[in-house]
């Protein structure tokens, strides 16, 4: 029997750290378009919890402690990569890059036997890598 998230949860979610997580959670909210719901400060200047929302989904963003460091920490290693659909993949590019988003891939087609998407790939302020990606086509 499956038991169902907390109201307002969805079924899973991601945790992102970064070194600076104040400054990321701004840039999240400009770049990407998230919207901060909670935000929990330790009174040091760090963040020990927040929840940001984007449509249905939610990605909680803390600072890095012992045990968990952001791609800065680490040389630009890929700590993990997130996907998320958007309305218009081509504005949303845009958007992020004018705030200083690293495009990895353009916008494209990508083409698969039962649907297509158009996405791209990008880095956020610390290095994490991010697909944003619009539906075009559902079915042959």
């Amino acid at each position: 029997m499956r038991t169902p998230p907390p109201d307002g949860w969805p079924q899973i979610s991601s945790a992102l750290f970064y070194e600076d997580a104040g400054a990321a959670i701004e840039w999240l909210e400009k770049a990407f378009g998230f919207v901060t719901r909670l935000k929990v400060e330790d009174g040091a200047g760090g963040v020990v919890h927040s929840e940001l929302e984007l449509g249905g989904g939610l990605v909680m963003v803390a600072s890095a402690r012992e045990g968990q460091r952001s791609p800065r920490a680490l040389g630009g290693a890929n700590t993990q990569s997130l996907f998320a659909y958007v309305d218009d993949v081509d504005a949303h590019c845009a958007r992020a890059r004018a705030h200083g988003a690293r495009i990895v891939s353009e916008p494209s087609k990508r083409d698969y036997d039962d649907w297509a998407d158009r996405t791209y790939e990008t880095l956020d302020c610390e290095g994490h890598r991010w697909w944003f990606a619009q539906r075009v086509r559902t079915g042959r």
